[in-house]
């Protein structure tokens, strides 16, 4: 309780503040805002290193192409794909993750602006909206969901449209990079939040920077993620549903076992609890407790940060 009363009280300081469109948008009527663009400026790696992709070694500046390709191929069968990867249980986990973050203008406060990274269906931030109005009767919070995949957002323009939050300012949708976000000011930004998409990224302590770096002094950066299962014999019997059964249910379902077969392999790579925690602290946020909490066993969890209201000086 202590924790969430931190973020909360971190939350009711924040002060709503334009972002520019400089980046590729989506609109419900327009379409691509930029036709000429062809999308989000991807970071380039200072040298040629090597990374992983799943279990395959690749080099880095292949890796975004590689993401974006598994992303397209599962943009109109996302839901279905977490379904598949948790047992339904993600739609719960991604509940828990919203009501704990408690989006919306508190009693004197001011609108949230918020940024949904690799949310380009739109499934957290419809959540952090609904919060916003139900509990808050809060109309004008905003997100701006980013997304570096195109298909993705356009699959998420399409349910705003469906649920009723497009057309309005609202909700908007941007191709970025979440390396670099070269759309979104320093010290802009609320509530960043990351669900199921950091572990994706190339270079992750690069996206922690940007993350740190558009945040308010005071804004809450909050990432949900599969993560490391405990106790032992409990992660075995999930180690061989996810290497024997969500691929090949990838394949019943969605005729694409390849991209599932990515999926829980980058799972498998991601760092612990523990260490990713750390490298969150390491980019300059402040963390309380532990720095996380899991949900069910550590399939997922859920970490918190805050970026300090003074920067210490170096």
């Amino acid at each position: 309780m202590a924790s969430r009363s931190l973020y909360r009280a971190a939350a009711n300081k924040r002060i709503l503040s334009a972002v520019p469109r400089s980046a590729r948008c989506y609109s419900a009527a327009k379409g691509p805002a930029d036709q000429a663009s062809s999308g989000p400026k991807v970071s380039e790696p200072a040298s040629d290193a090597e990374t992983h992709f799943g279990f395959q070694t690749v080099k880095e500046s292949l890796k975004a192409s590689k993401v974006h390709d598994v992303f397209s191929s599962v943009a109109a069968s996302y839901d279905t794909m977490n379904d598949v990867m948790s047992f339904g249980i993600h739609r719960l986990w991604k509940d828990h993750f919203v009501r704990s973050l408690d989006p919306g203008r508190k009693p004197g406060g001011q609108p949230l602006q918020i940024l949904d990274v690799a949310g380009g269906t739109g499934d957290i931030a419809f959540r952090m909206l609904d919060n916003a109005a139900k509990v808050h009767h809060d109309f004008e919070t905003s997100v701006i969901v980013a997304d570096i995949n195109g298909d993705m957002l356009r699959e998420g323009e399409k349910r705003a449209v469906a649920t009723g939050y497009l057309p309005s300012n609202r909700i908007s949708f941007r191709e970025e990079d979440a390396e670099t976000l070269n759309s979104v000011p320093d010290n802009s930004i609320d509530l960043y939040t990351i669900s199921f998409g950091i572990r994706n990224v190339t270079r992750i302590n690069e996206a922690l920077k940007s993350a740190y770096r558009v945040l308010k002094p005071g804004g809450v950066f909050a990432c949900m993620e599969f993560s490391k299962v405990s106790p032992a014999p409990l992660d075995a019997v999930y180690q061989q549903y996810s290497f024997s059964i969500i691929p090949l249910m990838g394949q019943l379902v969605a005729g694409d076992r390849d991209s599932y077969q990515y999926l829980v392999e980058s799972i498998k790579r991601f760092p612990s609890q523990q260490e990713f925690a750390q490298m969150i602290r390491d980019a300059g946020f402040l963390t309380a407790g532990r720095g996380y909490d899991e949900l069910t066993f550590g399939v997922a969890s859920v970490w918190k940060g805050i970026k300090p209201l003074e920067v210490a000086k170096k």
